[in-house]
């Protein structure tokens, strides 16, 4: 099983920005792999996904215009470029991966059988 783990998160000023990293112990063309976020009291949220084998790339309407998900395959890492950010950004933010192209998946909620990372905390506040 694929093994992820996150980092990058913090405290961020409103209107900053921020890159948080998922590296993932394997990388094969296979995969697609997804951000999603978790704040206090709510539901879990996809943010955004990217196939491996195509790069084709998908965003919610919350953060689109604003994050930006890409990948560098030689350091098995997703990046999850945040800009632009706001307090209501505050959560949790895990990378998710399943092995199959998007486009064979039911939307973000395909990635709730994969494999999860731990988390890592993005606080927005002045």
């Amino acid at each position: 099983e694929m093994q992820l783990v996150e980092s990058g998160g913090g405290l961020v000023q409103p209107g900053g920005s921020r890159r948080l990293s998922c590296v993932a112990s394997e990388f094969t063309y296979d995969y697609s792999i997804a951000w999603f976020r978790q704040a206090p009291g709510k539901e879990r949220e996809g943010l955004t996904c990217i196939s491996m084998s195509d790069g084709s790339t998908t965003y919610s309407d919350s953060v689109k215009g604003r994050f930006f998900i890409s990948t560098n395959n030689a350091k098995n890492t997703v990046y999850l470029q945040m800009n632009n950010l706001r307090p209501e950004d505050t959560a949790v933010y895990y990378c998710a991966a399943v092995k199959l192209p998007l486009y064979a998946l039911p939307g973000f909620r395909g990635f709730l059988s994969g494999s999860w990372g731990q988390g890592t905390q993005v606080t927005v506040s002045s």
